[in-house]
Formats: structure tokens, C-alpha cells, sequence
């Protein structure tokens, strides 16, 4: 009879008694994007860690989320590590290894790509609009649009400043569709651009000296931050990670950012996000309106893109080859690489890369410039 006791005991505080069906369907959800990280390699670096944490936010009883009742008691663990979100800690830092794994020489090279990196945060403005007319707040549009810029440490930042109510289904759905460009892109590509346009070689860059690639982000930095001051966190970080990798005096340091501290944040910034995404908060109507509003941004994200490219390509005289435009969504280098790969569709050896990291690049810088915009109107 003790025994039974006790098993009856055991199996009365084990999670299994308090499972819901919200979290069945949570974990359920976890698995299936577990499955695409690890057997479809979509986005694995962070659809992983986002993955398993959902996973352990929707296993009941585990407190791992937990807020510390009083001063005296301890909260749970990915309370803590969370802080590192909520306190914009993590999407700094990530920028900050962005910046010194990046070449921002192609954007040097050619200073118009800017234009293409602004126009591509058209799907902000329209996922704006759109999700205003749906009933969302202005904040709350405001995290939703910025999907549109393919940019899941920006995207987080703001929503955590905005509306951090819809932080897990807007990361979801950004860090889903940044795993999805080489799905989402081409067909919008092939839709916007002629065979003819599509087969352009584009001249080789100008070659950039250190000079310039030393002097870029701390022009950069003054600008944007004396423009923005909110967007200091984002840019401030990106643009010295740059520095740290242009410098030359600074390996080390360089080293460190680009694989040990962005390794590790990614790991905290990926579970403690997942670990937001609670069954009873996440299976809301609402989250299914968030996806599609975001997959909206993303496309006229793309499309915005695409059209500056070919407005370019026109002026220039056949020169600018439009595919590069949709590369100015600022997942890098993804974003660049699907450019180089309808390219060479369209004609076998024809590389446009480089060409694309331009665009790329200032779709980064764009959509961090873009968020500031936002914090500034709405926060």
C-alpha cells in the first residue's frame, strides 16, 4: 500500500497530470520544427535552440520561466537568461558579430546600393499599414513590420521594446522566413525580371582601400546615431565589429566575436525566445494573422528590391543586373547567395555575389535604420 502510495503521489506531481492540450500541440509544433533544423537545415543555428526551448516552456511544472516570488527566492533559469532579450543585451551583440564576419567593401564600392537596401524595406510600411487596418496597435504593427526586414535580432529588439507580448510568434515567423528565402525568392525573381535582365554580367568592383573600409563604419556610426539616437544599440554594434575586423590591430578581439561570443549568444537568444512561445499565449488567432502579416513584409520586402534593381538597371543602361535587388533584405549572406544562384540559371558563369553583398549589406544597416525610425514614432 505504501508503495502504491507513493507511485500515486509520484504520478499526481509529475507534469504528465497537468499537460493541456495547448501544450500537446506546443510540442507537437516543437518536434515538427526541430525536424526542419536538424533534417531540412532550415536556419539550424537558431531554429534549433528556438525549437527546444518552446519545447521546454510547454513541459509543465518545469518553472523554468519563472519570475522569483520575492527578492529571496531565485526564478527560473531561462528567467534569467532572458533578461539578456528583454534588456535588448543579445540582438546587440549579435549585431556586433555580424559586423566583424561582414565585408562591407562591396556596399563601399558601390554607394547605390543603398537604394536598393532602402527600398527594400518596402514590406515594412505595407505589413504596417496592413496590420493597422486589421485592429493591432501602432506598436504592435510596428514589431510586425519589421519582419519585412528579414533581420531576427532587429526584429526582436523592437518587439521587445513595442509590443514584447508577440515576441514569440513574431520570431518565429521571422527566423521562418529568413530559413525560407531560397523557397519565397526566386519565384518573385523570375515574376519581376526578364529573361534578358536576369543574364546581365556586371563589371567587376573597384578595388577598396583600408582606408575607406576603416574610415566606413565610423561614418556610419556618427551619422546614423546623430540621425537616431535610439538605434545606437543595433548600429553602435555592427558598425565596431566591423571595425574590430577591419582594423588589422585587433585578431583577438575579431576572433572572439565572429565564433565564441556569437555562438553563445545565439544559444541564449534562441531557447530564451522559444521559451516565450507558452501554448496559452502562443495558439491565438492573432499569431496566424502575425505570419501572414509577416510573410506579406518579407515578399514586398522583396519586391521593393527587385523593383529599385531594375529602376537601376535602367539608368545605368543595362549595367545593374535587377537580381541583386533582392538581396537587399538583410538576411546575409543567404539573401545574396539565392541572387548568385538565379544568376548563374539565367547564364552559366555569370557571378554576381559580390554584387549582391552590397545590396545585402545595406539592407542590414536599412532595417536597423528602420527600427529606430520606429522606436522613435511609436515608443
Amino acid at each position: 500500500m505504501v508503495f502504491i502510495d507513493s507511485l500515486v503521489k509520484l504520478l499526481g506531481d509529475s507534469g504528465f497530470v497537468a499537460l493541456t492540450w495547448q501544450s500537446l500541440i506546443m510540442i507537437f509544433v516543437s518536434c515538427v520544427l526541430i525536424y526542419l533544423a536538424i533534417g531540412k537545415k532550415f536556419e539550424p543555428l537558431l531554429l534549433l535552440p528556438i525549437a527546444f526551448g518552446m519545447l521546454l516552456a510547454n513541459l509543465p511544472l518545469t518553472g523554468l520561466m519563472a519570475e522569483p516570488a520575492s527578492a529571496k527566492e531565485a526564478g527560473g533559469l531561462l528567467y534569467y537568461l532572458y533578461l539578456g532579450v528583454k534588456k535588448g543585451i543579445y540582438p546587440s551583440l549579435i549585431f556586433l558579430g555580424i559586423g566583424a564576419m561582414t565585408d562591407f567593401g562591396p556596399l563601399i564600392a558601390r554607394p547605390s546600393s543603398l537604394l536598393i537596401g532602402a527600398g527594400a524595406q518596402f514590406g515594412i510600411a505595407v505589413a504596417f499599414i496592413i496590420a493597422t487596418l486589421m485592429g493591432f496597435t501602432p506598436q504592435e504593427a510596428a514589431s510586425i513590420g519589421i519582419i519585412g526586414g528579414a533581420d531576427g535580432p532587429t526584429a526582436i529588439y523592437l518587439t521587445t521594446r513595442l509590443a514584447p507580448h508577440l515576441l514569440a510568434s513574431i520570431a518565429v515567423a521571422a527566423y521562418s522566413y529568413m530559413a525560407l528565402i531560397p523557397l519565397i525568392q526566386p519565384p518573385l525573381m523570375n515574376l519581376l525580371t526578364t529573361e534578358k535582365e536576369r543574364k546581365i554580367k556586371m563589371e567587376q568592383l573597384r578595388s577598396v582601400s583600408k582606408l575607406e573600409k576603416i574610415c566606413f563604419p565610423i561614418a556610419v556610426s556618427i551619422i546614423c546615431i546623430l540621425l537616431l539616437p535610439s538605434v545606437a544599440p543595433l548600429i553602435g554594434m555592427l558598425m565596431l565589429g566591423n571595425l574590430f575586423r577591419e582594423s588589422g590591430v585587433v585578431e583577438r578581439l575579431s576572433d572572439t566575436v565572429q565564433n565564441a561570443l556569437i555562438n553563445i549568444v545565439t544559444i541564449f537568444l534562441g531557447v530564451t525566445v522559444g521559451a516565450t512561445a507558452v501554448g496559452s499565449e502562443f495558439l491565438r488567432p492573432q499569431t496566424i494573422g502575425i505570419i501572414i502579416l509577416g510573410l506579406t513584409a518579407f515578399m514586398f520586402s522583396t519586391i521593393g528590391g527587385l523593383l529599385i534593381g531594375k529602376l537601376m538597371c535602367v539608368l545605368t543602361k543595362g549595367k545593374i543586373n535587377p537580381l541583386i535587388g533582392s538581396a537587399g533584405v538583410s538576411a546575409v549572406p543567404m539573401a545574396a547567395r539565392v541572387s548568385q544562384v538565379e544568376g548563374m540559371k539565367a547564364s552559366p558563369g555569370n557571378y554576381l555575389l559580390m554584387h549582391a553583398m552590397g545590396p545585402n549589406v545595406a539592407g542590414v544597416i536599412g532595417s536597423a535604420v528602420a527600427a529606430g525610425i520606429l522606436l522613435s514614432l511609436f515608443k
